[in-house]
């Protein structure tokens, strides 16, 4: 049994049209199928003709930085509550109170990890704040 063919909107295509264009006419030709929702360069021509909309990407790579140093920081604090959880259960499993005080005194050097974390994560935010409040 073979595959079903797929509705195409191209199959009503039946006139050819030969065109030859520049290399700086292809190279924009090219860019905007790179950054549209267009596959090929005669769709995206088809398009231009018949005056339908092209839907064109455009990225702001100027949030890939702040937005790793996020990422970065809530990793940190995920690993953080992690050992903090796993204190949690050492000390509640903890018979004695030498190791109780032990458990407790590591808990506090990753709750203190935890402030400087979110004290830089807070003045961070700030940053970015100021920024997109000045567009």
């Amino acid at each position: 049994m073979g595959r079903r063919k797929a509705n195409q909107p191209d199959d009503n295509l039946t006139q050819v049209i030969m065109l030859r264009v520049t290399e700086n006419a292809w190279r924009k030709l090219e860019n905007i199928r790179l950054n549209s929702d267009c596959q090929t360069i005669p769709e995206v021509i088809r398009r231009i003709i018949e005056k339908d909309k092209i839907i064109y990407y455009h990225k702001d790579a100027s949030m890939d930085a702040p937005m790793e140093v996020l990422i970065g920081i809530q990793k940190e604090l995920k690993a953080i509550g992690n050992n903090i959880n796993q204190i949690t259960r050492q000390l509640n499993g903890s018979m004695s109170d030498g190791q109780r005080w032990y458990h407790v005194k590591r808990a506090a050097v990753y709750y203190k990890q935890v402030d400087t974390k979110v004290s830089l994560l807070l003045s961070f935010i700030s940053q970015l704040a100021k920024k997109w409040l000045q567009k």
